[in-house]
């Protein structure tokens, strides 16, 4: 049992951090297309897919969101105009989140590595002289 809920408990964990991982990829590839959008009237530039989004984004869907996302880069470039540098600050927020998201995860699978040891009674010792 205990075996199991250290496995539960570091599948839960690995999600986490593979979530939070791709949550900084996305945010430094969107704060940096935000950083480089010209806060003028100019037609918004295509906006390039990263490399290890490429292999799962459908160009056709993704040439529609690349208007839409660049107007609105353009119009949040004009009130954020410091938005790469504001990956300075995203990046260690988002793993000092991580880090307060997995205490509770290791807090649980103590709690129930502990529990899971109170309902079994120790093992007697055998005797060696029989």
């Amino acid at each position: 049992m205990r075996t199991l809920i250290w496995l539960v408990a570091g599948l839960l964990a690995a999600v986490w951090t593979g979530m939070v991982a791709l949550t900084v990829q996305l945010s430094g590839w969107l704060l940096n297309a935000v950083a480089s959008a010209p806060s003028t009237g100019t037609a918004p530039g295509p906006l390039p897919v990263p490399d290890w989004l490429a292999p799962w984004a459908d160009t056709e869907w993704f040439a529609a969101l690349q208007v839409v996302w660049m107007n609105g880069a353009q119009w949040l470039a004009h009130w954020v105009p410091g938005a790469g540098g504001l990956m300075e600050w995203v990046t260690p927020l988002l793993w000092t989140g991580w880090a307060l998201g997995l205490l509770p995860l290791l807090a649980l699978a103590l709690f129930l590595h502990w529990l899971a040891g109170r309902g079994t009674p120790p093992a007697a010792p055998r005797n060696a002289s029989a």
